[in-house]
């Protein structure tokens, strides 16, 4: 098939993305989750898991029908988006935190759905590092090619509006239910925008790895704090 003929990802697309972070993302985490590891190996594995599923996802999209990378949104961009991204990452850090809480005093769920990765970074300084790692550049790579470059791409087509709040959506949904939700649905709805001003995938990514790089910190103080 030309290379040229889709100029932009489909809802075929869209579909296999997702079956595939969930095959490999989600089914994956309930695998091992499963095994006889110890709580540190288990965590580090599940903090990589959301990086290693969005770019399953990605990739089998990608080949569905082949085609250009720039459709997907991987192309150079500037360095004035690059420093607005972390800008933005920065804002929507402290945007993530205020919906957190407006969640939680809305539907009294404070479930810390996360506690896994503050296990994956508890085993000293090596693990910390590589936890925080995984969930700083990792996840958002595979996340943003997933979600924004084939999820609000496709999406586009329909118009700014549903493309980057329907990927936000799905984004967000993918998170579940519980505290994360209105984090993923802000960091979402910022990475959408600065994508599709941008029109690359890379300012998005700075976007989502500022927003992630506190957190396996924080959960390891606020652990040992408890």
């Amino acid at each position: 098939m030309n290379t040229q003929t889709h100029i932009r990802p489909g809802w075929p697309e869209i579909i296999v993305g997702l079956i595939g972070i969930a095959i490999v993302g989600i089914g994956g985490a309930i695998l091992v989750s499963r095994l006889p590891l110890d709580p540190v190996t288990i965590g580090l594995i599940f903090t990589a898991m959301s990086g290693v599923g969005g770019l399953a996802g990605f990739f089998i999209a990608y080949f569905l029908r082949i085609r250009g990378w720039s459709a997907f949104g991987i192309r150079a961009t500037s360095w004035r988006w690059v420093l607005i991204g972390v800008g933005a990452g920065v804002l929507t850090f402290i945007a993530k935190g205020l919906s957190i809480l407006v969640y939680t005093a809305l539907t009294g769920d404070n479930t810390n759905v996360q506690q896994v990765y503050a296990e994956g970074g508890s085993g000293g300084m090596v693990s910390l590092v590589l936890a925080t790692l995984f969930l700083s550049v990792l996840t958002p790579l595979g996340e943003e090619f997933l979600f924004r470059g084939v999820v609000t791409s496709a999406l586009l087509r329909y118009g700014p509006f549903v493309g980057v709040v329907g990927g936000a959506l799905i984004f967000a949904l993918f998170h579940g239910i519980n505290p994360v939700f209105p984090a993923a649905l802000v960091t979402g709805l910022v990475a959408g925008e600065i994508f599709r001003r941008s029109g690359s995938i890379w300012p998005a990514v700075v976007v989502h790895g500022v927003v992630n790089l506190p957190t396996v910190p924080v959960l390891v103080l606020a652990s040992m704090a408890a």
